[in-house]
């Protein structure tokens, strides 16, 4: 009986002392995501068929002079000034498909929940994952897995516009807790959360299942200075439902206001002691958009040509400063959730997922 309890004991340190030493010096990671964001705005700036389309611009007097330049370098600066201006100098940049650097999804629905499954969990599953129907997701995401190991236990928190997300995350099975939707802050409530819950109310969103990205952000930058969770994941879904609204001058300020909401989070993060030059940021899209016929870029799904090509953006603590990647390459969303892992200090098993780890 000794012997057998010996046994038990050695495999319980095996298993799990390792991953406990390997997180420890473990940076701290933001997940972004920008749902529906195309690659073209990204990386080329404003649409040169679309800025002065009247069909998708109420105003395109106002949008050329906000967003519009001669080059592509210009625009995209004047789109998402942060990424451009800062980020390109301290991180990495990949999906610009001229350069032939080139990101893919592996499920084929082109849309969200196999989108932002293939990105938590770092393998596609178009068996079961086949629709944004709200069921609750039976694959583990990386989130689940670090809040299942000591060091990330209660470390580890969702914050999303859609309402969806607590499903994709099993927020019931996996303990991660996930406020998305309309839902408002519940514990341990600041002032300003209070003014979020109140102020959301008030505020009627154009869309009955997504709120405005302003409260997701907030409700998370206020979690982060109070809790200072390890592992965040913000989703932001303004992007997507303007386009699907056929909008695209929403859209591009959407994909403007986003950029700056990420400029709070890592300026925060480099005030703030816990996270200070120990936090890397990772950004992606759970889908493409189309591009030709011109009306598709309002859609995507596996009929829309183009809507299986994202990007991804890296920065923060010892991630290598490549700037725009111009080399030839090919990456796909099922490598995002193992590179969290690894980053981590946590095992890959490739039995389970099926993307294999970046080297940032």
């Amino acid at each position: 009986m000794k012997k057998q309890n010996m046994l038990y004991f050695l495999i319980f340190f095996l298993l799990f002392v390792p991953i406990q030493a390997q997180t420890e010096d473990a940076p701290k990671i933001v997940l972004i995501t920008m749902d529906g964001l195309r690659w073209q705005e990204l990386f080329t700036g404003a649409d040169p068929l679309l800025v002065t389309n009247k069909e998708y611009v109420h105003d395109t007097t106002m949008l050329k002079n906000t967003f519009w330049r001669e080059s592509p370098e210009e625009r995209r600066k004047v789109l998402m000034p942060f990424l451009w201006n800062e980020v390109s100098k301290m991180g990495q940049l990949h999906g610009n498909r001229t350069l032939g650097s080139k990101m893919n999804l592996t499920n084929t629905m082109w849309f969200s929940y196999p989108g932002y499954n293939e990105i938590l969990t770092g393998k596609a599953d178009d068996a079961r994952i086949d629709s944004n129907r709200k069921f609750n997701n039976p694959n583990t995401t990386v989130l689940e897995r670090y809040n299942n190991i000591i060091e990330g236990k209660g470390k580890v928190a969702a914050f999303g516009s859609w309402d969806v997300f607590p499903f994709i995350v099993n927020e019931e099975r996996s303990g991660v807790p996930v406020n998305a939707g309309f839902e408002a802050a519940t514990q341990n409530l600041n002032e300003k959360e209070e003014f979020l819950n109140q102020l959301q109310e008030q505020i009627p969103s154009p869309w009955g299942s997504v709120r405005l990205d302003a409260f997701t952000h907030h409700f998370a930058l206020e979690h982060m200075k109070k809790e200072h969770p390890r592992l965040v994941y913000i989703a932001y879904g303004e992007t997507d439902d303007f386009a699907h609204d056929g909008d695209y001058q929403a859209y591009l300020k959407a994909a403007n206001n986003t950029d700056s909401l990420i400029q709070e989070i890592w300026d925060f993060t480099q005030q703030d002691e816990f996270y200070k030059d120990d936090t890397i940021i990772i950004i992606t899209t759970d889908h493409g958009r189309g591009t030709k016929p011109l009306n598709t870029w309002t859609g995507h799904g596996s009929k829309i040509k183009g809507a299986g090509q994202v990007w991804m953006v890296a920065f923060g603590k010892n991630v290598q400063a490549l700037g725009e990647v111009s080399s030839n390459e090919q990456l796909y969303t099922n490598q995002i959730a193992p590179t969290i892992l690894q980053l981590l200090g946590m095992p890959v098993n490739q039995k389970e997922i099926a993307g294999k780890p970046l080297k940032l």
